[in-house]
């Protein structure tokens, strides 16, 4: 398939529902002693109950892949624009010093998620790791909708993203905050417009902004 997928676009201006926020009582201490922090890429899930003809699991696993680092460029790219106003606390790791220690040290993708995030933090020399989790469902009962989704990136009103952004420490690899956000989206957007969502909201409450 011609670059298999302009992907899923996934509209969230419709409906959202109210986020759900975590943050660890020490953080507050804590957060003094973070001077850099790095993004990792998303862990990014698509469920579907039937994959159309043309459509493998290893296609899903690569867009699940290729999502997961677009998420992670989005982020960034958003915290960059924010720090360059002087609105953090913190610096945020290049993505892509980033993600070339992680392919040095052999961690693909897919083992990002057997590794602690104390040990992820000690081997990109960082004191914190902002990382995350993006799961797209559509209620289908074949595979008609999800190869329209795929071909031509429209997916209809039912898509539901269900996304989370979290923190957590260096030392012992402990979540230090963590931010639920659900949004039902429609015909006619792009990932960056979920990661925007996203960022726009959990930005309120991000605990590296300045007061």
């Amino acid at each position: 398939m011609k670059k298999f997928l302009l992907f899923i676009v996934i509209c969230v201006t419709l409906a959202s529902c109210g986020p759900q926020i975590y943050q660890a009582p020490s953080f507050t201490q804590v957060k003094d002693n973070h001077k850099v922090v790095a993004v990792l890429p998303f862990d990014v899930a698509i469920e579907s109950r039937k994959l159309p003809k043309g459509v493998t699991p290893e296609m899903i696993q690569d867009e699940q892949r290729n999502y997961g680092f677009g998420i992670q460029s989005d982020v960034y790219g958003y915290f960059l624009k924010e720090m360059s106003k002087g609105k953090y606390t913190v610096n945020f790791q290049d993505v892509s010093k980033t993600n070339a220690i992680l392919t040095k040290a052999g961690i693909t993708y897919s083992d990002l998620s057997l590794k602690s995030k104390d040990e992820i933090c000690k081997l990109l020399g960082v004191d914190a790791v902002v990382s995350g989790k993006a799961s797209m469902s559509k209620p289908m009962s074949d595979g008609a909708a999800i190869a329209v989704g795929l071909l031509v990136g429209a997916w209809g009103p039912t898509n539901t993203v269900n996304t989370t952004i979290t923190i957590h420490e260096g030392n012992a690899g402990d979540l230090m905050w963590k931010y639920d956000y659900v949004a039902s989206g429609s015909i006619g957007s792009s990932r960056q417009s979920l990661t925007n969502a996203l960022m726009r909201n959990s930005s309120k409450k991000f605990p590296y902004k300045k007061s």
